[in-house]
């Protein structure tokens, strides 16, 4: 059996030394040398997790698509995603290039069948989170128009408060259609 590439990822919230990415490295690297795997490289951020743009995260991803390691191991999943819906995108971006994916404190292991279980499990219950949300929108819309609310923004009305870009477009539509 050939050694796995792993990679590790670890986020601390603040950046000015208040918390240490040295904790979580600390659990992942005996985690990793006790499966005998071939720590390719840590990627470390150091910002809050509700930043759209993390660097070692988007650096992260782009070497998991040049395949540069089998399997990304993080110390918890809060530490990784910021939502569940970017961590179902993300783990289905992960099985779709072959890379595994471990978190070492939920006890998350896509590298056995139990932990690809549970993730079908979790991306079930996403897929449903989002069917009941288009649901509910869709029938407060019904109900709205029921009402006979107008939906979407109001309309300009008069001339004055057109931009002049929306007056030339409806007079070119006018001399188009004479």
């Amino acid at each position: 059996m050939k050694q796995l590439r792993a990679a590790f990822y670890v986020r601390v919230s603040k950046a000015k030394g208040l918390q240490d990415p040295e904790m979580q490295l600390n659990d992942l690297r005996p985690f990793g040398a006790a499966r005998g795997w071939h720590l390719v490289e840590p990627y470390v951020d150091r910002l809050t997790g509700s930043v759209e743009a993390r660097p070692a995260l988007n650096r992260l991803m782009a070497d998991a698509k040049a395949r540069k390691f089998d399997v990304v191991v993080v110390w918890k999943l809060d530490r990784f995603a910021r939502s569940l819906k970017h961590l179902v995108n993300a783990l289905a971006e992960f099985e779709s290039l072959g890379v595994q994916f471990v978190s070492l404190r939920d006890n998350l292991d896509l590298t056995t069948p139990s932990g690809r279980l549970m993730f079908h499990v979790v991306s079930a219950m996403a897929e449903f989170e989002r069917s009941l949300i288009q649901e509910r929108v869709c029938a407060g819309l019904r109900n709205d128009r029921a009402k006979g609310q107008q939906l979407g923004r109001p309309r300009l009305g008069s001339s004055s408060e057109l931009s002049r870009t929306t007056l030339w477009r409806r007079q070119r539509t006018q001399t188009m259609t004479a």
